[in-house]
Protein backbone atom coordinates (compact mmCIF):
# COMPACT_ATOMS: atom_id res chain seq x y z
CA UNK A 1 0.00 0.00 0.00
CA UNK A 2 1.06 3.57 -0.68
CA UNK A 3 1.57 6.44 1.73
CA UNK A 4 0.12 9.95 1.53
CA UNK A 5 3.49 11.45 2.42
CA UNK A 6 4.01 14.62 0.39
CA UNK A 7 0.45 14.59 -0.97
CA UNK A 8 -1.99 16.93 0.76
CA UNK A 9 -5.70 16.81 0.04
CA UNK A 10 -6.91 20.11 -1.47
CA UNK A 11 -10.59 19.56 -2.30
CA UNK A 12 -13.55 17.32 -1.59
CA UNK A 13 -14.95 15.39 -4.54
CA UNK A 14 -18.43 16.91 -4.47
CA UNK A 15 -17.12 20.48 -4.23
CA UNK A 16 -15.49 20.53 -7.67
CA UNK A 17 -17.08 22.54 -10.48
CA UNK A 18 -16.42 24.15 -13.84
CA UNK A 19 -14.91 27.26 -12.23
CA UNK A 20 -11.87 25.16 -11.32
CA UNK A 21 -11.13 24.27 -14.95
CA UNK A 22 -7.38 23.81 -15.39
CA UNK A 23 -6.58 23.77 -11.67
CA UNK A 24 -4.53 20.98 -10.12
CA UNK A 25 -6.28 19.22 -7.22
CA UNK A 26 -5.55 16.40 -4.78
CA UNK A 27 -8.51 14.21 -3.89
CA UNK A 28 -9.01 11.35 -1.43
CA UNK A 29 -11.84 8.87 -1.27
CA UNK A 30 -13.31 5.49 -2.13
CA UNK A 31 -13.77 3.90 -5.54
CA UNK A 32 -17.46 3.79 -6.27
CA UNK A 33 -17.00 2.33 -9.75
CA UNK A 34 -14.13 1.53 -12.13
CA UNK A 35 -14.56 1.18 -15.89
CA UNK A 36 -11.82 0.01 -18.27
CA UNK A 37 -12.36 1.30 -21.81
CA UNK A 38 -9.19 -0.10 -23.29
CA UNK A 39 -6.97 2.91 -23.67
CA UNK A 40 -8.69 4.81 -20.81
CA UNK A 41 -9.68 3.89 -17.25
CA UNK A 42 -12.50 5.77 -15.57
CA UNK A 43 -12.81 5.84 -11.78
CA UNK A 44 -15.76 7.36 -9.94
CA UNK A 45 -14.19 8.61 -6.72
CA UNK A 46 -16.52 9.16 -3.77
CA UNK A 47 -16.15 10.92 -0.43
CA UNK A 48 -18.70 12.35 2.00
CA UNK A 49 -19.30 15.41 -0.16
CA UNK A 50 -20.16 13.53 -3.35
CA UNK A 51 -18.56 11.92 -6.39
CA UNK A 52 -16.39 12.92 -9.34
CA UNK A 53 -15.09 11.09 -12.39
CA UNK A 54 -11.32 10.61 -12.76
CA UNK A 55 -9.77 9.60 -16.10
CA UNK A 56 -6.44 7.80 -16.34
CA UNK A 57 -4.62 7.70 -19.68
CA UNK A 58 -1.22 6.10 -20.44
CA UNK A 59 -0.37 9.13 -22.59
CA UNK A 60 -0.87 11.48 -19.60
CA UNK A 61 0.59 9.35 -16.78
CA UNK A 62 1.77 5.82 -17.55
CA UNK A 63 2.50 4.85 -13.92
CA UNK A 64 -0.86 6.11 -12.65
CA UNK A 65 -2.64 4.30 -15.50
CA UNK A 66 -0.97 0.97 -14.63
CA UNK A 67 -1.95 1.37 -10.99
CA UNK A 68 -5.51 2.20 -11.98
CA UNK A 69 -5.68 -1.17 -13.75
CA UNK A 70 -5.37 -2.87 -10.34
CA UNK A 71 -7.97 -0.74 -8.59
CA UNK A 72 -11.30 -2.28 -7.51
CA UNK A 73 -14.49 -1.00 -5.88
CA UNK A 74 -14.09 0.45 -2.36
CA UNK A 75 -10.32 0.82 -2.61
CA UNK A 76 -9.16 3.95 -0.80
CA UNK A 77 -7.22 6.27 -3.11
CA UNK A 78 -5.35 9.54 -3.14
CA UNK A 79 -5.28 11.15 -6.59
CA UNK A 80 -3.51 14.18 -7.98
CA UNK A 81 -4.91 15.52 -11.22
CA UNK A 82 -6.20 18.48 -13.21
CA UNK A 83 -9.81 19.63 -13.50
CA UNK A 84 -11.02 19.48 -17.11
CA UNK A 85 -14.32 20.51 -18.69
CA UNK A 86 -16.10 17.58 -20.32
CA UNK A 87 -17.15 17.70 -23.95
CA UNK A 88 -20.78 18.80 -24.23
CA UNK A 89 -21.90 15.39 -25.44
CA UNK A 90 -20.32 13.64 -22.43
CA UNK A 91 -21.71 15.91 -19.68
CA UNK A 92 -23.52 13.84 -17.02
CA UNK A 93 -26.57 15.86 -16.00
CA UNK A 94 -27.42 13.33 -13.25
CA UNK A 95 -24.20 14.08 -11.38
CA UNK A 96 -23.58 17.40 -9.57
CA UNK A 97 -19.97 17.31 -10.81
CA UNK A 98 -21.04 16.07 -14.25
CA UNK A 99 -19.67 19.08 -16.16
CA UNK A 100 -16.08 18.25 -15.28
CA UNK A 101 -13.71 15.34 -14.81
CA UNK A 102 -10.23 14.92 -13.37
CA UNK A 103 -7.30 14.06 -15.60
CA UNK A 104 -5.36 11.74 -13.28
CA UNK A 105 -1.61 12.33 -13.05
CA UNK A 106 -0.70 10.50 -9.83
CA UNK A 107 -2.47 7.66 -8.05
CA UNK A 108 -1.75 6.24 -4.65
CA UNK A 109 -3.57 3.18 -3.31
CA UNK A 110 -3.94 3.89 0.39
CA UNK A 111 -5.81 0.67 1.13
CA UNK A 112 -7.33 -2.25 -0.74
CA UNK A 113 -10.81 -3.63 -0.05
CA UNK A 114 -12.53 -6.98 -0.20
CA UNK A 115 -15.64 -7.25 -2.36
CA UNK A 116 -18.49 -5.83 -0.22
CA UNK A 117 -21.45 -8.12 0.62
CA UNK A 118 -23.80 -5.59 -1.03
CA UNK A 119 -23.53 -2.68 -3.42
CA UNK A 120 -22.52 0.66 -1.92
CA UNK A 121 -25.33 2.58 -3.60
CA UNK A 122 -28.84 3.86 -2.94
CA UNK A 123 -32.02 1.77 -3.07
CA UNK A 124 -30.39 -1.60 -2.45
CA UNK A 125 -32.63 -4.63 -1.95
CA UNK A 126 -30.74 -6.23 0.94
CA UNK A 127 -31.95 -7.83 4.15
CA UNK A 128 -31.59 -5.35 7.00
CA UNK A 129 -29.70 -7.82 9.17
CA UNK A 130 -26.90 -7.85 6.60
CA UNK A 131 -26.86 -4.06 6.49
CA UNK A 132 -26.62 -3.88 10.29
CA UNK A 133 -23.88 -6.50 10.46
CA UNK A 134 -21.80 -4.45 8.02
CA UNK A 135 -23.02 -1.09 9.24
CA UNK A 136 -19.71 0.59 8.38
CA UNK A 137 -20.38 -0.30 4.74
CA UNK A 138 -24.08 0.57 4.90
CA UNK A 139 -23.16 4.02 6.23
CA UNK A 140 -20.99 4.63 3.15
CA UNK A 141 -24.06 4.58 0.95
CA UNK A 142 -25.00 8.12 -0.22
CA UNK A 143 -28.56 8.00 1.14
CA UNK A 144 -27.32 6.94 4.59
CA UNK A 145 -24.69 9.66 4.58
CA UNK A 146 -27.38 12.19 3.68
CA UNK A 147 -29.41 10.96 6.66
CA UNK A 148 -26.49 11.46 9.02
CA UNK A 149 -25.73 14.88 7.56
CA UNK A 150 -29.39 15.78 8.14
CA UNK A 151 -29.08 14.57 11.73
CA UNK A 152 -26.07 16.81 12.29
CA UNK A 153 -27.78 19.75 10.59
CA UNK A 154 -30.99 19.43 12.62
CA UNK A 155 -29.23 19.16 15.99
CA UNK A 156 -27.12 22.23 15.17
CA UNK A 157 -30.27 24.17 14.21
CA UNK A 158 -31.91 23.12 17.49
CA UNK A 159 -28.98 24.50 19.43
CA UNK A 160 -29.04 27.72 17.39
CA UNK A 161 -32.77 28.22 18.00
CA UNK A 162 -32.60 27.68 21.75
CA UNK A 163 -29.46 29.75 22.16
CA UNK A 164 -31.21 32.68 20.47
CA UNK A 165 -34.14 32.21 22.83
CA UNK A 166 -31.99 32.43 25.97
CA UNK A 167 -31.89 28.72 26.85
CA UNK A 168 -29.01 26.92 28.50
CA UNK A 169 -27.87 23.47 27.39
CA UNK A 170 -27.26 21.47 30.57
CA UNK A 171 -26.31 17.79 30.83
CA UNK A 172 -28.08 15.57 33.32
CA UNK A 173 -26.76 12.28 34.80
CA UNK A 174 -26.76 8.99 32.93
CA UNK A 175 -26.41 6.93 36.11
CA UNK A 176 -29.51 7.64 38.19
CA UNK A 177 -31.77 6.06 40.79
CA UNK A 178 -34.23 3.46 39.54
CA UNK A 179 -37.85 4.60 39.85
CA UNK A 180 -39.77 1.88 37.94
CA UNK A 181 -42.98 3.31 36.52
CA UNK A 182 -43.83 2.61 32.90
CA UNK A 183 -41.18 0.90 30.79
CA UNK A 184 -38.53 -1.25 32.45
CA UNK A 185 -35.25 0.37 33.47
CA UNK A 186 -31.85 -0.74 32.27
CA UNK A 187 -29.94 -1.46 35.49
CA UNK A 188 -26.22 -0.88 36.14
CA UNK A 189 -24.65 -2.65 39.14
CA UNK A 190 -22.48 -0.55 41.44
CA UNK A 191 -19.13 -2.19 42.27
CA UNK A 192 -18.37 0.14 45.16
CA UNK A 193 -21.86 -0.30 46.61
CA UNK A 194 -22.41 -4.08 46.46
CA UNK A 195 -25.99 -5.15 45.88
CA UNK A 196 -27.07 -1.69 44.73
CA UNK A 197 -27.86 -0.53 41.22
CA UNK A 198 -28.02 2.58 39.14
CA UNK A 199 -30.56 2.88 36.33
CA UNK A 200 -30.11 4.42 32.92
CA UNK A 201 -32.57 7.32 32.48
CA UNK A 202 -35.79 6.78 30.55
CA UNK A 203 -35.84 10.57 30.36
CA UNK A 204 -34.26 13.45 32.34
CA UNK A 205 -37.71 14.30 33.78
CA UNK A 206 -36.94 14.80 37.45
CA UNK A 207 -33.56 16.42 36.86
CA UNK A 208 -34.97 19.02 34.50
CA UNK A 209 -37.60 19.90 37.09
CA UNK A 210 -34.83 20.19 39.67
CA UNK A 211 -33.09 22.60 37.27
CA UNK A 212 -36.22 24.76 37.35
CA UNK A 213 -36.11 24.71 41.15
CA UNK A 214 -32.45 25.74 40.83
CA UNK A 215 -33.46 28.87 38.92
CA UNK A 216 -32.06 28.18 35.44
CA UNK A 217 -35.51 29.00 33.97
CA UNK A 218 -34.83 27.81 30.41
CA UNK A 219 -33.13 24.45 29.86
CA UNK A 220 -32.63 22.17 26.88
CA UNK A 221 -30.58 19.07 26.18
CA UNK A 222 -30.16 16.66 23.32
CA UNK A 223 -30.34 13.72 25.69
CA UNK A 224 -29.65 10.00 25.43
CA UNK A 225 -32.48 7.93 26.94
CA UNK A 226 -32.91 4.22 27.61
CA UNK A 227 -35.96 1.95 27.88
CA UNK A 228 -35.98 -1.81 28.19
CA UNK A 229 -39.15 -2.42 26.17
CA UNK A 230 -40.40 -4.42 23.23
CA UNK A 231 -39.26 -2.82 20.01
CA UNK A 232 -40.77 -1.89 16.64
CA UNK A 233 -39.85 0.30 13.68
CA UNK A 234 -39.98 3.56 15.64
CA UNK A 235 -38.55 2.33 18.96
CA UNK A 236 -35.02 1.59 20.12
CA UNK A 237 -33.63 0.58 23.53
CA UNK A 238 -31.44 3.68 23.43
CA UNK A 239 -32.66 6.78 21.67
CA UNK A 240 -32.20 10.52 21.56
CA UNK A 241 -34.66 13.19 22.54
CA UNK A 242 -34.69 16.96 22.52
CA UNK A 243 -35.54 17.77 26.12
CA UNK A 244 -36.92 21.18 27.12
CA UNK A 245 -38.12 22.78 30.36
CA UNK A 246 -39.23 26.38 30.95
CA UNK A 247 -40.20 28.29 34.08
CA UNK A 248 -43.04 30.81 34.32
CA UNK A 249 -44.81 29.56 31.18
CA UNK A 250 -48.35 28.45 30.38
CA UNK A 251 -49.56 25.95 27.82
CA UNK A 252 -50.27 28.42 25.05
CA UNK A 253 -46.82 30.01 25.27
CA UNK A 254 -45.23 26.57 25.19
CA UNK A 255 -47.16 25.41 22.12
CA UNK A 256 -46.44 28.63 20.24
CA UNK A 257 -42.69 28.47 20.89
CA UNK A 258 -42.50 24.80 19.86
CA UNK A 259 -44.36 25.55 16.62
CA UNK A 260 -41.82 28.26 15.87
CA UNK A 261 -38.99 25.82 16.51
CA UNK A 262 -40.44 23.12 14.25
CA UNK A 263 -41.12 25.60 11.44
CA UNK A 264 -37.53 26.84 11.72
CA UNK A 265 -36.10 23.31 11.57
CA UNK A 266 -38.10 22.26 8.52
CA UNK A 267 -37.32 25.42 6.59
CA UNK A 268 -33.61 25.52 7.34
CA UNK A 269 -32.89 21.77 7.23
CA UNK A 270 -34.99 20.56 4.30
CA UNK A 271 -36.38 23.75 2.73
CA UNK A 272 -40.03 23.05 3.61
CA UNK A 273 -42.37 25.83 4.74
CA UNK A 274 -44.55 24.80 7.70
CA UNK A 275 -47.69 26.83 8.42
CA UNK A 276 -48.48 27.85 11.97
CA UNK A 277 -50.41 27.77 14.24
CA UNK A 278 -51.03 24.03 14.22
CA UNK A 279 -54.50 22.57 14.53
CA UNK A 280 -55.59 21.74 18.10
CA UNK A 281 -57.66 18.65 18.88
CA UNK A 282 -58.78 17.44 22.29
CA UNK A 283 -57.97 13.85 23.23
CA UNK A 284 -61.70 13.11 23.41
CA UNK A 285 -62.32 14.45 19.89
CA UNK A 286 -59.27 12.67 18.51
CA UNK A 287 -60.45 9.31 19.85
CA UNK A 288 -64.08 9.84 18.85
CA UNK A 289 -63.35 11.10 15.34
CA UNK A 290 -60.22 9.16 14.41
CA UNK A 291 -59.85 6.37 16.97
CA UNK A 292 -56.33 7.48 17.87
CA UNK A 293 -54.56 10.00 20.09
CA UNK A 294 -52.11 10.52 17.23
CA UNK A 295 -54.42 10.72 14.22
CA UNK A 296 -53.18 10.97 10.64
CA UNK A 297 -55.08 13.92 9.16
CA UNK A 298 -53.64 13.74 5.65
CA UNK A 299 -56.97 12.21 4.63
CA UNK A 300 -60.56 12.39 5.88
CA UNK A 301 -62.67 9.30 6.69
CA UNK A 302 -63.76 10.22 10.20
CA UNK A 303 -65.44 7.76 12.53
CA UNK A 304 -69.18 8.48 12.44
CA UNK A 305 -71.43 7.68 15.41
CA UNK A 306 -74.65 6.13 14.05
CA UNK A 307 -75.95 4.92 17.41
CA UNK A 308 -79.03 7.15 17.28
CA UNK A 309 -79.73 6.16 13.66
CA UNK A 310 -79.81 2.40 14.38
CA UNK A 311 -81.60 2.64 17.74
CA UNK A 312 -84.76 0.53 17.78
CA UNK A 313 -83.69 -1.85 15.02
CA UNK A 314 -84.28 -5.61 15.14
CA UNK A 315 -80.53 -6.27 15.01
CA UNK A 316 -79.87 -7.73 18.45
CA UNK A 317 -76.10 -7.20 18.32
CA UNK A 318 -76.56 -3.44 18.02
CA UNK A 319 -79.41 -3.24 20.50
CA UNK A 320 -77.54 -5.27 23.11
CA UNK A 321 -74.44 -3.12 22.78
CA UNK A 322 -76.40 0.15 22.99
CA UNK A 323 -78.24 -1.01 26.10
CA UNK A 324 -74.92 -1.72 27.83
CA UNK A 325 -73.48 1.74 27.11
CA UNK A 326 -71.69 0.85 23.88
CA UNK A 327 -71.72 2.74 20.60
CA UNK A 328 -72.30 1.87 16.96
CA UNK A 329 -69.84 3.65 14.68
CA UNK A 330 -68.94 3.59 11.01
CA UNK A 331 -66.34 4.78 8.55
CA UNK A 332 -67.29 5.69 5.01
CA UNK A 333 -64.88 4.53 2.31
CA UNK A 334 -65.69 6.65 -0.75
CA UNK A 335 -66.00 4.93 -4.12
CA UNK A 336 -65.33 1.42 -2.87
CA UNK A 337 -68.75 -0.24 -2.95
CA UNK A 338 -67.34 -2.78 -5.43
CA UNK A 339 -65.10 -4.31 -2.75
CA UNK A 340 -64.79 -8.09 -3.26
CA UNK A 341 -66.56 -10.26 -0.68
CA UNK A 342 -63.29 -12.03 0.09
CA UNK A 343 -61.73 -8.72 1.06
CA UNK A 344 -64.71 -7.87 3.27
CA UNK A 345 -64.28 -11.16 5.09
CA UNK A 346 -60.59 -10.33 5.52
CA UNK A 347 -61.48 -7.00 7.13
CA UNK A 348 -63.48 -8.83 9.80
CA UNK A 349 -60.34 -10.77 10.65
CA UNK A 350 -58.27 -7.57 10.51
CA UNK A 351 -60.32 -5.73 13.16
CA UNK A 352 -60.31 -8.82 15.37
CA UNK A 353 -56.58 -8.29 15.93
CA UNK A 354 -57.50 -4.96 17.55
CA UNK A 355 -60.23 -6.39 19.76
CA UNK A 356 -63.14 -5.98 17.33
CA UNK A 357 -65.71 -8.76 17.71
CA UNK A 358 -67.35 -8.23 14.33
CA UNK A 359 -67.72 -5.92 11.38
CA UNK A 360 -70.82 -5.12 9.33
CA UNK A 361 -70.92 -3.40 5.97
CA UNK A 362 -73.25 -1.58 3.63
CA UNK A 363 -72.33 -1.18 -0.05
CA UNK A 364 -74.14 1.62 -1.90
CA UNK A 365 -74.15 0.11 -5.42
CA UNK A 366 -75.97 1.19 -8.62
CA UNK A 367 -78.35 -1.72 -7.92
CA UNK A 368 -79.13 -0.56 -4.40
CA UNK A 369 -77.69 -1.23 -0.95
CA UNK A 370 -76.04 -4.59 -0.47
CA UNK A 371 -75.49 -5.65 3.13
CA UNK A 372 -75.74 -8.59 5.49
CA UNK A 373 -77.59 -6.50 8.11
CA UNK A 374 -80.15 -4.29 6.31
CA UNK A 375 -82.73 -7.09 6.56
CA UNK A 376 -82.92 -6.20 10.26
CA UNK A 377 -83.54 -2.50 9.49
CA UNK A 378 -86.67 -0.68 8.46
CA UNK A 379 -86.49 1.68 5.52
CA UNK A 380 -86.56 4.59 7.96
CA UNK A 381 -83.49 3.31 9.80
CA UNK A 382 -81.62 2.78 6.53
CA UNK A 383 -82.49 6.37 5.58
CA UNK A 384 -81.21 7.62 8.94
CA UNK A 385 -77.91 5.78 8.45
CA UNK A 386 -77.58 7.27 4.97
CA UNK A 387 -78.24 10.78 6.25
CA UNK A 388 -75.90 10.38 9.25
CA UNK A 389 -73.01 9.21 7.03
CA UNK A 390 -73.82 11.29 3.91
CA UNK A 391 -73.38 8.06 1.96
CA UNK A 392 -73.94 8.14 -1.79
CA UNK A 393 -73.79 5.62 -4.60
CA UNK A 394 -70.36 4.03 -4.77
CA UNK A 395 -69.64 4.36 -1.03
CA UNK A 396 -68.84 1.56 1.40
CA UNK A 397 -69.81 1.75 5.06
CA UNK A 398 -67.85 -0.36 7.56
CA UNK A 399 -69.74 -0.59 10.85
CA UNK A 400 -68.75 -1.80 14.30
CA UNK A 401 -70.55 -1.97 17.63
CA UNK A 402 -68.72 -2.17 20.96
CA UNK A 403 -67.71 -0.19 24.00
CA UNK A 404 -65.94 3.09 23.11
CA UNK A 405 -62.56 1.83 24.35
CA UNK A 406 -62.79 -0.99 21.78
CA UNK A 407 -64.71 0.42 18.84
CA UNK A 408 -62.72 3.66 18.58
CA UNK A 409 -59.17 2.23 18.32
CA UNK A 410 -60.29 -0.77 16.22
CA UNK A 411 -62.09 1.43 13.68
CA UNK A 412 -59.19 3.87 13.86
CA UNK A 413 -56.81 1.13 12.73
CA UNK A 414 -59.26 0.07 10.01
CA UNK A 415 -59.42 3.69 8.85
CA UNK A 416 -55.64 3.72 8.36
CA UNK A 417 -55.65 0.33 6.66
CA UNK A 418 -58.32 1.33 4.14
CA UNK A 419 -56.47 4.57 3.38
CA UNK A 420 -53.29 2.58 2.69
CA UNK A 421 -55.08 0.08 0.47
CA UNK A 422 -56.73 2.80 -1.58
CA UNK A 423 -53.63 5.05 -1.76
CA UNK A 424 -55.45 7.91 -0.04
CA UNK A 425 -52.38 9.12 1.87
CA UNK A 426 -50.25 11.81 0.23
CA UNK A 427 -46.71 10.93 1.31
CA UNK A 428 -45.47 14.41 0.41
CA UNK A 429 -47.97 16.15 2.70
CA UNK A 430 -47.07 17.31 6.22
CA UNK A 431 -49.99 17.63 8.62
CA UNK A 432 -49.15 18.81 12.13
CA UNK A 433 -51.51 19.06 15.06
CA UNK A 434 -51.55 19.27 18.83
CA UNK A 435 -53.58 16.78 20.84
CA UNK A 436 -54.46 18.35 24.20
CA UNK A 437 -56.58 17.77 27.31
CA UNK A 438 -55.57 14.17 27.87
CA UNK A 439 -57.13 12.25 30.76
CA UNK A 440 -55.06 12.67 33.87
CA UNK A 441 -55.35 8.97 34.76
CA UNK A 442 -56.28 5.64 33.23
CA UNK A 443 -57.38 2.59 35.18
CA UNK A 444 -55.09 -0.44 35.22
CA UNK A 445 -57.44 -3.42 35.49
CA UNK A 446 -54.59 -5.85 36.30
CA UNK A 447 -53.15 -3.80 39.16
CA UNK A 448 -56.60 -2.46 40.07
CA UNK A 449 -55.41 1.10 40.50
CA UNK A 450 -55.25 4.40 38.67
CA UNK A 451 -52.04 5.17 36.78
CA UNK A 452 -50.88 8.44 35.25
CA UNK A 453 -51.57 8.56 31.51
CA UNK A 454 -48.49 10.74 30.80
CA UNK A 455 -46.46 10.71 33.99
CA UNK A 456 -47.08 11.45 37.64
CA UNK A 457 -45.53 14.94 37.53
CA UNK A 458 -48.11 16.26 35.04
CA UNK A 459 -50.38 18.97 36.42
CA UNK A 460 -54.14 18.48 36.28
CA UNK A 461 -56.33 21.23 34.93
CA UNK A 462 -57.09 23.64 37.75
CA UNK A 463 -60.85 23.11 37.50
CA UNK A 464 -60.44 19.32 37.80
CA UNK A 465 -58.38 19.13 41.00
CA UNK A 466 -61.57 18.78 43.02
CA UNK A 467 -62.13 15.32 41.48
CA UNK A 468 -58.75 13.95 42.58
CA UNK A 469 -59.85 11.91 45.58
CA UNK A 470 -63.41 11.00 44.57
CA UNK A 471 -63.50 10.78 40.76
CA UNK A 472 -59.98 10.74 39.29
CA UNK A 473 -61.24 9.32 35.98
CA UNK A 474 -62.95 12.64 35.29
CA UNK A 475 -59.75 14.68 35.55
CA UNK A 476 -57.99 16.17 32.54
CA UNK A 477 -54.28 16.97 32.40
CA UNK A 478 -52.35 20.01 31.22
CA UNK A 479 -50.65 17.68 28.74
CA UNK A 480 -49.99 18.09 25.03
CA UNK A 481 -48.61 15.93 22.22
CA UNK A 482 -47.37 17.16 18.86
CA UNK A 483 -48.37 14.81 16.04
CA UNK A 484 -47.07 14.71 12.47
CA UNK A 485 -48.73 12.44 9.89
CA UNK A 486 -50.02 10.02 12.49
CA UNK A 487 -46.77 9.85 14.47
CA UNK A 488 -46.27 11.42 17.88
CA UNK A 489 -43.04 13.41 17.59
CA UNK A 490 -43.19 15.23 20.91
CA UNK A 491 -45.07 15.33 24.16
CA UNK A 492 -45.06 17.22 27.41
CA UNK A 493 -47.07 19.01 30.03
CA UNK A 494 -47.28 21.82 32.50
CA UNK A 495 -45.85 20.35 35.72
CA UNK A 496 -46.91 20.12 39.31
CA UNK A 497 -44.75 22.49 41.35
CA UNK A 498 -46.40 22.37 44.79
CA UNK A 499 -45.56 19.59 47.24
CA UNK A 500 -49.06 19.17 48.60
CA UNK A 501 -50.58 18.53 45.17
CA UNK A 502 -47.74 16.22 44.16
CA UNK A 503 -48.25 14.13 47.30
CA UNK A 504 -51.98 13.88 46.55
CA UNK A 505 -51.16 12.63 43.03
CA UNK A 506 -48.78 10.01 44.43
CA UNK A 507 -51.52 8.83 46.77
CA UNK A 508 -54.06 8.68 43.94
CA UNK A 509 -51.87 6.26 41.96
CA UNK A 510 -51.35 4.01 44.96
CA UNK A 511 -48.06 5.21 46.42
CA UNK A 512 -47.80 5.14 50.18
CA UNK A 513 -46.10 8.06 51.88
CA UNK A 514 -43.08 5.83 52.48
CA UNK A 515 -42.88 4.74 48.82
CA UNK A 516 -43.20 8.31 47.56
CA UNK A 517 -40.48 9.46 49.95
CA UNK A 518 -38.17 6.58 49.04
CA UNK A 519 -38.48 7.15 45.28
CA UNK A 520 -38.97 10.89 45.00
CA UNK A 521 -38.17 12.35 48.40
CA UNK A 522 -35.49 14.69 47.05
CA UNK A 523 -37.96 16.17 44.54
CA UNK A 524 -40.61 16.68 47.21
CA UNK A 525 -38.07 18.30 49.48
CA UNK A 526 -36.95 20.59 46.65
CA UNK A 527 -40.56 21.74 46.25
CA UNK A 528 -40.33 23.14 49.81
CA UNK A 529 -37.70 25.68 48.73
CA UNK A 530 -39.56 27.96 46.34
CA UNK A 531 -40.36 26.11 43.11
CA UNK A 532 -41.54 28.21 40.13
CA UNK A 533 -44.43 27.18 37.90
CA UNK A 534 -42.91 25.34 34.95
CA UNK A 535 -43.61 23.10 32.01
CA UNK A 536 -41.74 21.13 29.43
CA UNK A 537 -41.76 18.91 26.42
CA UNK A 538 -39.55 16.28 24.81
CA UNK A 539 -39.26 15.53 21.10
CA UNK A 540 -38.17 12.15 19.79
CA UNK A 541 -35.24 13.23 17.64
CA UNK A 542 -35.03 9.91 15.84
CA UNK A 543 -38.74 9.89 14.92
CA UNK A 544 -38.58 13.50 13.79
CA UNK A 545 -35.56 12.81 11.57
CA UNK A 546 -37.23 9.69 10.16
CA UNK A 547 -40.15 11.81 8.97
CA UNK A 548 -37.95 14.64 7.69
CA UNK A 549 -35.86 12.16 5.71
CA UNK A 550 -38.91 10.34 4.36
CA UNK A 551 -37.89 7.01 5.89
CA UNK A 552 -40.09 4.30 7.41
CA UNK A 553 -37.76 3.22 10.24
CA UNK A 554 -35.77 5.20 12.80
CA UNK A 555 -32.93 2.72 12.26
CA UNK A 556 -32.20 4.54 9.00
CA UNK A 557 -31.40 7.79 10.84
CA UNK A 558 -29.43 6.31 13.76
CA UNK A 559 -25.74 5.61 13.08
CA UNK A 560 -25.54 2.36 15.05
CA UNK A 561 -29.02 1.07 15.89
CA UNK A 562 -30.10 -2.14 17.56
CA UNK A 563 -32.29 -4.80 15.95
CA UNK A 564 -35.85 -5.49 17.08
CA UNK A 565 -34.39 -8.00 19.52
CA UNK A 566 -32.20 -5.23 21.01
CA UNK A 567 -28.90 -6.56 19.66
CA UNK A 568 -26.00 -4.89 17.86
CA UNK A 569 -25.16 -7.25 15.01
CA UNK A 570 -21.95 -5.44 14.10
CA UNK A 571 -20.39 -5.38 17.58
CA UNK A 572 -22.24 -8.54 18.71
CA UNK A 573 -23.67 -6.88 21.79
CA UNK A 574 -24.94 -7.70 24.33
CA UNK A 575 -22.34 -10.30 25.17
CA UNK A 576 -21.10 -12.44 28.02
CA UNK A 577 -18.69 -11.16 30.66
CA UNK A 578 -16.07 -12.99 32.65
CA UNK A 579 -16.71 -14.59 36.03
CA UNK A 580 -14.15 -12.16 37.48
CA UNK A 581 -16.21 -9.19 36.34
CA UNK A 582 -19.36 -10.69 37.87
CA UNK A 583 -17.53 -11.38 41.12
CA UNK A 584 -16.32 -7.78 41.29
CA UNK A 585 -19.96 -6.68 41.00
CA UNK A 586 -21.20 -9.20 43.59
CA UNK A 587 -23.42 -10.81 40.96
CA UNK A 588 -24.14 -14.51 40.58
CA UNK A 589 -25.96 -15.62 37.44
CA UNK A 590 -28.91 -17.98 37.61
CA UNK A 591 -29.08 -18.45 33.83
CA UNK A 592 -27.96 -21.46 31.82
CA UNK A 593 -25.43 -20.60 29.14
CA UNK A 594 -26.64 -21.53 25.66
CA UNK A 595 -24.39 -23.94 23.82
Amino acid sequence: MDSMLGLKRTHSCGDLNSKLDGQEVVLCGWVSRRRDHGGLIFVDLRDRSGMVQVVFSPEVAETAFRKAETVRNEYVLAIRGTVKLRDKDTVNANMPTGEIEISGQELRILNAAKTPPFYIQDDIDVDETLRLKYRYLDLRRPEMQRNMILRHRVTKLMRDFFDRNNFMEIETPILIKSTPEGARDYLVPSRVNPGKFFALPQSPQIYKQILMVAGFERYFQIARCFRDEDLRADRQPEFTQLDIEISFIDREEMLTMMEEMIAYLFKEAIGVEVSTPFMRLSYEDAMNKYGSDKPDLRFDMELIDISDAVKGSEFKVFESMLSSGGRVKAIKVPGYSHIPRKELDGLVEYVSTYGGKGLAWMCYTPDGIKSQITKFFSGAIVDKITVATNAVEGDLLLIMADQPEVVNPALGQLRLEMARRLNMIDSAKLTFLWVVDFPMFEYDTEEKRWVAMHHMFTSPRDEDVEFLENNPGQMRAKAYDMVLNGTEIGGGSIRIYQRELQERIFKAIGFSTEEATEKFGYLLEAFDYGTPPHGGIAFGLDRLLMLMAGRSSIRDVIPFPKTQSATDLMAQAPGSVSSRQLKDLSIKLDVLTKK
